[in-house]
């Protein structure tokens, strides 16, 4: 995690994710690692990617998973509320979870990068 953050830091176009970086093992209940941090002590952009991240990991094929379903998902991320996740984040994520999936799960790997293609630009070139 240092050697991350210290690679971020020095990246003028993203800056704005040293916080992720830097705290992206931490726990709500202060059960993960990096600085013992829990609850508001995390910040709250690193709160939601954490939430991002693990549904991305849980909906998407991987070389050694299928991906898993949106519900086994969603109960997956429920079942961490408190513990894992910050419970408020996880209620305001439940309100876009299912259009985010229907969206962009089922979408082909070429529109899709055809799609991001605008944003990465922004950043790698």
């Amino acid at each position: 995690v240092p050697y991350g953050v210290d690679i971020v830091a020095r990246a003028d176009w993203i800056k704005e994710a040293i916080d992720i970086v830097g705290y992206h093992h931490e726990k709500y209940d202060g059960s993960g690692y990096g600085k013992g941090l829990k609850g508001d002590q995390i910040p709250g952009i690193t709160r939601i990617f954490s939430i991002a991240d693990v549904f991305d990991a849980l909906t998407s094929r991987r070389p050694y998973k299928e991906p898993f379903s949106f519900e086994k998902t969603m109960d997956i991320i429920r079942s961490g509320k408190g513990n894992h996740f910050d419970p408020v984040y996880v209620d305001a994520f439940e309100t876009i979870a299912f259009s985010m999936f229907e969206t962009y799960a089922k979408r082909e790997d070429d529109k899709l990068k055809t799609e991001l293609a605008p944003i990465i630009k922004q950043y790698f070139y």
